[in-house]
């Protein structure tokens, strides 16, 4: 299978299961892999016969930004489910969400959660 990858979506989000976390936001990140058969866009050179990732950012976009969740595992199951229900050129899709400024009691980059789901 073909896939599509999108790396380093950002969005300023209120996710988290801390008060401040819901109160101050914080930025998240994500990075999105489409699988799909590009031989029909691939011949034709036509976005009809594809998926558009200009749209598929979109979607990923409201989800970061939008209604609060406590969890990466939540905002990455809700990204995906998303993407597969708008998207049906798609077949499977893997997203994984970014939190660097997690609550931990000591340094480290972020904490990222993957999931792969496909039809």
């Amino acid at each position: 299978m073909d896939q599509i990858e999108m790396k380093g979506i950002a969005a300023f989000g209120y996710h988290g299961v801390l008060p401040q976390e819901r109160e101050l936001g914080q930025r998240f990140y994500a990075d999105i892999t489409l699988e799909t058969d590009m031989t029909a866009i691939g011949r034709s050179d036509e976005i009809a016969d594809g998926v558009n990732y200009a749209e598929v950012y979109q979607t990923a976009q409201k989800i970061l930004m939008g209604a609060p969740v406590n969890t990466l595992e939540a905002l990455v199951t809700n990204i995906n489910a998303a993407i597969l229900r708008a998207y049906p050129l798609v077949s499977a899709v893997t997203t994984t969400v970014y939190k660097p400024s997690a609550p931990v009691p000591g340094p480290l980059t972020h904490v990222a959660v993957t999931r792969r789901e496909e039809r």
